[in-house]
C-alpha cells in the first residue's frame, strides 16, 4: 500500500482510515472468538467525466448470499491470498474485483484499509480495502451467475440530498441507503459509504426521516 502520487482530493479519505475507529463504523463487528468468514471489499474510488467516483457492482439475483443487492467488487479470502490479519484481504479485494468486473488490478493504488466488519446475517468478517483508479480500464460483467451488472457512481451523487434516505428493513432494522443509478444501495455497502463520507467531511445534511421500506425477501 502507499499513499504518494494520490489526488489531493483523496486526502480527507486517507485521514479517516488511519484514525477511524471499529465501533465508529459500525455496530456490527467481529466475533471476539475469531469467528467468521473472512473476506474482502475493495472501495474503489476513480476520476470520472462528474469528478470523483466509486466502483460498485449489483449481485446476481441467484445468489445464496446478499442477492440482487448493489455491493462493492469483494468476496471470501482464498488460502493463497495469504494471511487475513496482513496481507490476505489487499489480494483478495483485488482479485475479487478482476474475477467480478474485468478490472486490470495494475491500474490500482492501495493506499489504506478501514477496520474490520462483520455481516451477521452472512456470517461474513469483511475488510473493506480503499484504493485509486489511477489507470481505468474497461469493466463488465465477467460471469451472470454471480454479477448483474457493473457501474460507477459520481460522489457528488452520493453526498446529494435527494438521493439519500434511511432503508427500513421488515426486522425493523434502519440503516443508509443511497437511490442512484436506478439503483437502492443499502445494507453494508451503503453503511461503508455513509461513514466514509461523514469522516472525509463530504456529507451534506439529508432528511434522515425519508424511508424507504424494503422488501421482505432483502
Amino acid at each position: 500500500m502507499s499513499t504518494v502520487g494520490l489526488p489531493s482530493w483523496l486526502d480527507p479519505v486517507v485521514h479517516a482510515a488511519r484514525t477511524v475507529k471499529p465501533p465508529q463504523l459500525s455496530r456490527f463487528l467481529p466475533p471476539e472468538s475469531g469467528a467468521g468468514r473472512q473476506s474482502a471489499v475493495l472501495v474503489l474510488f476513480g476520476d470520472g467525466a462528474r469528478g470523483p467516483e466509486l466502483l460498485l457492482m449489483e449481485r446476481a439475483s441467484s445468489l445464496r448470499s446478499h442477492a440482487g443487492q448493489p455491493s462493492f467488487p469483494g468476496g471470501s479470502l482464498d488460502p493463497e491470498d495469504g494471511d487475513p490479519r496482513t496481507d490476505g484481504p489487499l489480494r483478495a479485494a483485488l482479485r475479487e474485483a478482476e474475477e467480478e468486473t474485468g478490472l486490470d488490478p495494475r491500474g490500482v493504488q492501495l493506499f489504506g484499509v478501514l477496520p474490520r466488519l462483520f455481516i451477521p446475517v452472512s456470517d461474513f468478517v469483511v475488510t473493506p480495502v480503499l484504493g485509486w483508479w489511477h489507470t481505468p480500464t474497461p469493466v463488465d460483467v465477467v460471469d451472470p451467475n454471480e454479477t448483474a451488472r457493473v457501474f460507477t457512481v459520481p460522489v457528488s451523487d452520493l453526498t446529494d440530498p435527494a438521493n439519500r434516505a434511511t432503508a427500513v428493513h421488515p426486522s425493523g432494522h434502519h440503516g443508509p441507503a443511497f437511490l442512484v443509478e436506478s439503483a437502492l444501495v443499502w445494507g453494508f455497502t451503503a453503511g461503508v459509504i455513509d461513514r466514509i463520507l461523514h469522516f472525509a467531511g463530504w456529507e451534506r445534511p439529508w432528511d434522515r426521516s425519508r424511508q424507504v421500506p424494503l422488501d421482505w425477501r432483502a
